[in-house]
């Protein structure tokens, strides 16, 4: 990393106010609970969190709230609305280190693959026939992509991940065995989405499943075929989404909620943990439970 100095750090984002020296060169980021004994590092302290800083003597910077009653002894610290976010913005800044783009020799790509400008595609990647993968995306290592797969502009998606799967879908023949039901659809992956690790993504029978601009899955999430999600949305780990559900723009799927086929989930609303879901959930509503129950609004 280049030398960077609070003056500089200054320059490029948005605060309240700076207390301290700004001459001090930040070389490393740390926790909240490691930063007393250095003195070239920056972290961020929630508001919860700020009894850390009432015997804090390091020169260290620390992003703060305005609205922190007491800074205790900090001597170097920027006065933020959101220290979180403006951490989040400084380490995207200044410290994340961006892959170049490339395409490992071990991806395998089928001949009528389109791929755009600035891409990654890592080790032992397979992207099968009619996919489109375009600018700035990034797969990584041991995903599989299936034919007529649409990845959109600055999507990631983690290692091992299937996107484009047949689906779950059976129906039982004239002796009453099952039998797979052809899904003759694709995927449909907006911009800006994020995809983890170990997640499964199925093709719809008929039609798409699609993830709309700003989705973030988390890892081993499996979305079913057929499912629609509403933009800015968040499914998070261990999350089960089953068959043609649709759920709205910025909504939030907790950790290990299971949501029943065919659902409709209004925007703006939270599915707490370990939900299970089995009636459609109305437009800025938190639910939880087994099954899931009405908790309350969210105020609009």
């Amino acid at each position: 990393m280049k030398m960077l100095r609070i003056k500089d750090l200054l320059k490029s984002i948005e605060y309240v106010a700076f207390e301290g020296d700004d001459s001090i060169e930040i070389q490393q980021v740390v926790p909240i609970t490691e930063i007393e004994n250095i003195d070239n590092a920056i972290s961020w302290c929630s508001d919860k969190n700020s009894d850390y800083l009432k015997n804090m003597h390091s020169l260290s910077l620390v992003v703060v709230s305005n609205t922190i009653k007491d800074y205790g002894n900090l001597k170097n610290y920027l006065i933020v609305k959101n220290p979180r976010r403006t951490f989040q913005e400084i380490l995207t800044l200044f410290f994340l280190k961006k892959r170049a783009p490339s395409i490992s020799k071990t991806a395998y790509i089928a001949n009528n693959v389109t791929i755009g400008k600035d891409v990654y595609i890592g080790h032992n990647v397979v992207i099968e026939e009619g996919c489109i993968i375009e600018d700035y995306s990034v797969i990584f290592h041991n995903t599989t992509i299936l034919k007529d797969t649409i990845i959109g502009k600055r999507v990631t998606v983690g290692s091992n991940s299937t996107i484009g799967g047949v689906g779950f879908g059976y129906e039982k023949n004239a002796k009453g065995d099952f039998e797979l039901i052809p899904h003759l659809g694709n995927v449909v992956i907006k911009d800006n989405v994020d995809i983890g690790n170990n997640t499964c993504i199925d093709r719809a029978v008929l039609g798409s499943t699609i993830l709309e601009y700003n989705v973030k899955v988390d890892n081993l999430v499996h979305i079913a075929h057929g499912v629609k999600i509403g933009e800015n949305s968040v499914v998070i780990a261990n999350a089960m989404i089953a068959g043609s559900t649709n759920i709205g723009e910025n909504s939030w799927i907790s950790p290990s909620a299971s949501i029943l086929n065919k659902i409709n989930i209004g925007a703006n609303t939270l599915v707490g943990m370990g939900s299970v879901v089995i009636k459609n959930v109305g437009s800025y509503s938190v639910v939880a439970g087994n099954p899931s129950k009405f908790i309350k609004a969210i105020e609009k």
